[in-house]
């Protein structure tokens, strides 16, 4: 691999980390990730939206989502790349045929645009969770899509 295969490579992640960030943000908002089949338990905040002009018709999205205790996603998936760092509590987070991780401050965890993300949830019932989400994604892409079934 060159130096231009790495960078290459490093842009594609990065890019897969915010437009899954994207899809999280925009299925929080719209209520359509819930705990428990009520209302949605999750706030969406987005921090920072950027066109990436390198990468022409592709967006950076930077995103705060705020998981209320016991929240529980719905199944999705992002249509582009996303990054997960946890700034506080502790989360279960999977994508279908992966392995289960349990993340707690400081940890990370990506997710591809092939991905269904089956599973994410706040492990306490009693404290919220907060995590900071990064999206490469097209730039008129949403941030979440139901999963393909």
């Amino acid at each position: 691999m060159n130096a231009a295969d790495f960078g290459s490579e490093k842009a594609m992640r990065i890019a897969s980390v915010v437009a899954s960030m994207a899809l999280v943000a925009t299925l929080l908002a719209s209520g359509k990730l819930h705990a428990d089949g009520g209302d949605s338990s999750a706030k969406v905040t987005t921090l920072m939206r950027q066109p990436l002009p390198e990468h022409p018709g592709k967006d950076g999205v930077l995103v705060m989502v705020e998981y209320a205790p016991g929240h529980v996603d719905a199944a999705h998936r992002h249509p582009g790349h996303a990054f997960v760092y946890v700034l506080e509590g502790s989360v279960e987070m999977q994508v279908e045929g992966g392995e289960l991780h349990t993340l707690k401050p400081g940890d990370t965890f990506y997710e591809n645009p092939k991905d269904t993300h089956g599973v994410g949830r706040n492990v306490s019932k009693t404290k919220p969770a907060k995590l900071l989400v990064f999206f490469v994604k097209d730039q008129n892409a949403p941030l979440v899509l139901a999963p393909k079934r």
